[in-house]
């Protein structure tokens, strides 16, 4: 008996679909932490440092899970 394989079509095209908004994404943060969030120096608050911060949180827990680190790993 021959066994078929199996069509993932549909799974990988939204594998790249949601790679691509993911790209996306780390490439306006990117360019948003090139321009220091859109602050000047003379500019900088504790508010500024509590949404870096929050954002850190936020991607520290991504790379976390993406490479089984901290609380995420093996």
């Amino acid at each position: 008996m021959t066994r078929r394989a199996t069509d993932n079509t549909k799974a990988l095209d939204a594998f790249i679909a949601a790679k691509t908004e993911i790209d996306a994404m780390l490439e306006r943060l990117a360019a948003l932490s090139a321009d220091h969030f859109e602050t000047h120096p003379d500019e900088i608050n504790w508010g500024h440092v509590g949404t870096l911060n929050h954002y850190r949180a936020k991607l520290r827990e991504i790379t976390d899970m993406a490479f089984h680190e901290g609380e995420h790993a093996e």
